[in-house]
């Protein structure tokens, strides 16, 4: 009962946080009236500011460059009342753009799963190998992943598999540590009770290591698909082609800030949404001693 009071409380002032929030975006973008704003500008100044959907002629501006929140309104509502349409490479619905970000974070994030989880057993259940690998991860874990986008180009040249390779190098580190530590951590009673009654070392590690370490596993797949989310933005922004990273870059070419803040808000919605899904799975395999 006091959980549920508190939840309820929490998202009251939530919603005053958001309303909060949302008048002080209208007033900061109110227009200011009465004012000639096309002293002491030139022609080409006046058009670039109707480029940027404001016009000075009309004796009412905003206070700022920055969209009303019914502008915003209106921008997310025609990109979700049609998000799978496709008009051509620079053209394509919200639902397609997040649909390509994902599959390329989703195959990297296998493939790292795929080579950290079972590298991260070996290491911790070996100190010999834990030291002689040691070294190789404290140089490599540093290195921005973006900074491997260069040699990704070159070597892989294709601009989408380079994407899908810098999602994989960011997201093996944060498992591979997370899985060594976990079963490094296991209680050596549990192993004694295993070698006591002579169980195979693949069985031991399936029944006994792997539910031991799995909540310390999942906090690692956990951050490293948020970093996964992190850089595939900018690593779209980079190589181009269809993406939400792309579709961030293209519509600040374009000159629309109204486009370029309704995707970000798309990127922090399906950020959380990633993140409370593996929130779930490590709530699962948590278990009280």
């Amino acid at each position: 009962m006091r959980t549920r009071t508190l939840s309820l409380k929490a998202a009251l002032v939530s919603l005053l946080m958001f309303l909060l929030l949302v008048g002080a975006w209208q007033l900061a973008t109110l227009p200011a009236a009465g004012v000639d704003a096309t002293v002491g500008m030139t022609a080409e100044q006046i058009e670039y500011q109707k480029m940027l959907g404001k016009d000075p002629t009309q004796g009412q501006v905003k206070s700022s460059g920055f969209p009303t929140p019914a502008e915003m309104g209106a921008t997310a509502w025609k990109h979700l009342s049609n998000p799978f349409y496709d008009n051509g490479p620079n053209d394509k619905g919200i639902a397609i753009q997040l649909a390509y970000s994902l599959a390329r974070v989703g195959l990297g994030f296998l493939l790292a799963c795929v080579v950290a989880v079972p590298l991260g057993f070996v290491i911790g259940m070996s100190p010999l190998l834990h030291k002689a690998f040691d070294p190789f991860i404290q140089v490599l874990k540093p290195i921005s992943p973006l900074a491997w986008m260069p040699l990704a180009l070159y070597t892989i040249k294709d601009s989408s598999v380079s994407g899908i390779f810098v999602i994989f190098i960011c997201s093996v580190w944060p498992m591979l540590l997370n899985t060594a530590f976990g079963v490094a951590s296991v209680k050596r009673e549990w192993l004694n009770v295993a070698s006591t009654l002579e169980v195979k070392p693949l069985r031991r590690a399936f029944r006994v290591i792997l539910p031991a370490a799995a909540p310390t596993i999942l906090t690692g797949m956990r951050i490293s698909m948020s970093i996964a989310w992190l850089v595939i933005v900018a690593a779209e922004m980079l190589v181009g082609g269809t993406g939400i990273g792309y579709f961030v870059w293209n519509e600040w070419n374009n000159l629309s800030l109204t486009n370029v803040i309704f995707a970000i808000l798309v990127i922090g919605v399906v950020g959380m949404l990633l993140d409370q899904a593996f929130a779930g799975l490590q709530r699962k395999v948590t278990y009280v001693e």
